[in-house]
Formats: C-alpha cells, sequence, structure tokens
C-alpha cells in the first residue's frame, strides 16, 4: 500500500504521522512523507529562502523517521508550489492509495494543510483521503470505525477498503445505514384517495429491504475478513450528512469511513457534498475512499 502523508509543523499535522504511526498497515507498504513550501517571494531569497526550505526538510524528515522508528517504510521529500496542486500531483505521481493529512494547519510558511487545501485535496486527489483530527489519546485498541453504506459503488469501495486493511487489537466497525424514503413518491400517494396509507406502507417496506441488504452485504464481507462488526439503521430524521455526524458523535467513534459518491437509485445519502461535509466537521479522524484509477 502506498500512503501520501503530507505534513507541517502544526500538532493537527503531528497527530496525523501518530496516528499512521501507531496503525497496522499491509506488509510492504511505503509512506512518503511530502512537506510543501509555498512560493517564496522574491524579496526573501537567499539565506532566508534557504532557511526555510531546511526548516520543511527536518519537519518531513522528522516524521519519516518517527514512522522507521515504529517499522515503517517511510521516505521524506520537500516540493515548492501551491499546496492543493503538489499534493494531488505528487499522489498521483507515485500511485498513492490513501493521502493521510491533517484536518488543520498553522500560521506563517507551514499553514499549507488549512481548510482550503484538506477541501481541495478531498474533491479532486486520484485517491483515498483520510482527514485526521487530533484524538484525546491514539486509539492503539478498541478503535471504533462508523462505516457508512447506501449500496452503491462508491460505498462497495469503502466496504472492500476497510475488510482489505488490518485494524488494531479489539477494532469494532459499526456498519451505518439511513433508511431514506422517496418523499415524492410519497406525495404523489396522498394525491390518489384511499391509497395513501398502503402506499406509504410499502414505500417504508421497500426503504428498509435496500438498508437491511446494503447492511448484511456489508458485514458479511467485514466479517469474512475477519473484523468484528455492529450496526445501526436510522430513519432520515435530519439530512444524511447530519445523521452520520450525529451517530460518530454520540457513539463515539474514532474513524469514520465513507464512500466519495453514493447511488441515484438506491439510498443516495453519500452523494454529493455529504462526504465533505462529514470529512469537514466531524469531531473525530474520516477517511473517504475513492477508487485508485488503473496505473
Amino acid at each position: 500500500m502506498n500512503l501520501l502523508l503530507a505534513v507541517d509543523a502544526s500538532s493537527a499535522s503531528q497527530a496525523a504521522v501518530d496516528q499512521v504511526a501507531a496503525r497496522p498497515w499491509p506488509a510492504g507498504s511505503l509512506v512518503q512523507v511530502l512537506t510543501v513550501v509555498e512560493r517564496i517571494e522574491p524579496w526573501a531569497l537567499g539565506s532566508i529562502a534557504a532557511e526555510i526550505e531546511a526548516r520543511a526538510g527536518l519537519v518531513a524528515e522528522a516524521a519519516a523517521k518517527r514512522l522507521r522508528e515504529h517499522g515503517l517504510k517511510a521516505e521524506s521529500t520537500v516540493a515548492k508550489g501551491d499546496p492543493k496542486t503538489v499534493i494531488i500531483d505528487h499522489a498521483a505521481a507515485m500511485h498513492a492509495d490513501l493521502i493521510v493529512l491533517g484536518a488543520s494547519g498553522l500560521g506563517a510558511v507551514e499553514r499549507f494543510l488549512l481548510g482550503s487545501v484538506s477541501r481541495a485535496v478531498l474533491r479532486f486527489a486520484p485517491c483515498s483521503v483520510a482527514l485526521v483530527r487530533e484524538p484525546a489519546a491514539v486509539a492503539t485498541s478498541g478503535l471504533k470505525v462508523l462505516l457508512a453504506v447506501d449500496g452503491s459503488d462508491g460505498s462497495r469501495h469503502a466496504i472492500e477498503a476497510v475488510a482489505a486493511r488490518p485494524w488494531p487489537s479489539g477494532a469494532e466497525i459499526r456498519v451505518l445505514s439511513v433508511v431514506e424514503l422517496n418523499m415524492s413518491a410519497l406525495q404523489g400517494a396522498f394525491e390518489i384517495p384511499g391509497l395513501d396509507t398502503e402506499h406509504l406502507e410499502s414505500q417504508r417496506a421497500a426503504a428498509m429491504k435496500r438498508t437491511e441488504e446494503a447492511i448484511d452485504s456489508a458485514r458479511k464481507t467485514l466479517e469474512a475478513a475477519g473484523l468484528t462488526t455492529s450496526e445501526s439503521i436510522s430513519v432520515l430524521a435530519a439530512s444524511p450528512k447530519e445523521v452520520i455526524l450525529q451517530e460518530a458523535a454520540a457513539w463515539p467513534a474514532d474513524w469514520i469511513v465513507l464512500g466519495s459518491h453514493g447511488s441515484s437509485g438506491l439510498s443516495r445519502f453519500l452523494i454529493g457534498s455529504t462526504s465533505e461535509t462529514v470529512a469537514t466537521h466531524a469531531v473525530c479522524s474520516v477517511e473517504v475512499v475513492r477508487k485508485r484509477p488503473p496505473a
């Protein structure tokens, strides 16, 4: 597995390093640690520019060294340019399976992991993206992973990614799906006298069946991989993104995993901005799974 770990000197970035160091990864995995130096103004050339680049190199190498101390194969590199473009291009060039970055950065030169960068990486990366938040303590066992599913191809890729990866001992994968009713169809039912109740119940039953099938399929795949699972079904009382965020906060989850896109036919709750909203507003780390295109 190829991981691209984008770091700066912030505490959020250090949390990302800690998470990668603490978690098990497939045998032979390679972590490339990247620090980006933004465009340096002409007046800052010379010794100042050299100092900035040297400092960035120290940040990247310190992170790589920590990973190597935990038995991971890790390399460090410093690149110049617009952080959003550099991270995405570097991920494509190395055929990364996962980009990992902190949820926020800090001021001055090292602030390239601030909001706009993480949002751009989430939207345009050629692979999965994990946005790491600082936990109270790094979870090395008993990790709580909330996996949102909806029966779509994007959801299936997320399930496969979770099933294929090693997890800490005692990790629990809670599979969440939302019973989403077709409101336009329900509204039409009330225009037909005498059929509203029957049609409503039929729609509810069909939605529940789709949700149960999505959860059952996910649990079978995960349990076949030896993972401990539980399930949660929510009848949509708020927007899908709110349901995921509320479930994660109430459990509480350490890690949320969801597909980058949902289905336009079955439960559509992973489509559009949902994955980005969850990644932006969750109180825990979030991984948005995107199937990497063939090399």
